[in-house]
């Protein structure tokens, strides 16, 4: 089994990146001349994925006129999260309801994502099937991370995400079922009302990526990533 349909989170403000961001959505900042999301939707592609659902909210015209520029290879379905922004649960639920796929895999474009993450991805992937999972997310250790002020979120024991320790960071890829939402509506509310249920449960689930971690953190972590 693979994943058929990937999400973007593309709705934030972005304020640590002021004063760029002020202009152009966090999603469509430039490091060696590729967006953000570029190389996000570049690795969905490698990745086979069959379409990409992607919500806006902040800028989200500067958005839509990327794409009208742009001729992926791959279907995109851009959703507004409305008149008010609906965080990252609100904005998963949301995009999740206009699918008939039950998982879906959903990324952050904050990260720096590349061909490197493939192979640890569909690993994941294999893992959360053969597993018959209901969630599970990508995390790296803390000595993986160019940005050395970033806390960790969690530690991971085999293969079971703890709060104690937060030796690990989550890097901003997860696959999710769509029935973890089924008590909740569409609305703000942040993906860590769903992990902290799960982590109560002891059922929030990991997979260590042993990949360098380059995460667009704040307007001088921006700067760094521009001198590599």
């Amino acid at each position: 089994m693979r994943i058929k349909t990937a999400l973007i989170l593309c709705a934030g403000f972005g304020k640590r990146l002021n004063p760029l961001t002020l202009d152009t959505p966090k999603p469509l900042l430039k490091l060696k001349n590729t967006t953000m999301l570029e190389n996000c939707i570049n690795l969905i592609i490698k990745l086979g994925v069959e379409k990409i659902i992607l919500n806006t909210f902040y800028l989200e015209e500067k958005i839509v006129d990327f794409f009208k520029k742009k001729n992926f290879p791959v279907e995109i379905q851009i959703i507004k999260d409305g008149d008010q922004i609906l965080n990252t649960g609100g904005g998963i639920l949301k995009m999740s309801n206009i699918s008939s796929e039950n998982d879906f895999i959903v990324f952050n474009p904050d990260t720096l994502w590349d061909e490197r993450y493939v192979d640890g991805i569909l690993k994941m992937q294999d893992y959360y099937f053969s597993k018959k999972l209901d969630n599970i997310l990508m995390l790296t250790k803390k000595d993986s991370s160019f940005d050395k002020s970033l806390n960790g979120d969690f530690n991971l024991v085999n293969g079971l995400i703890k709060k104690d320790n937060k030796e690990f960071i989550f890097i901003g890829c997860q696959i999710l079922n769509k029935n973890l939402f089924k008590n909740f509506e569409i609305k703000n509310f942040s993906m860590l009302e769903i992990w902290n249920e799960l982590l109560k449960k002891n059922k929030l689930n990991g997979i260590e990526s042993f990949n360098k971690f380059y995460h667009l953190t704040d307007l001088k972590i921006f700067k760094k990533l521009q001198d590599l």
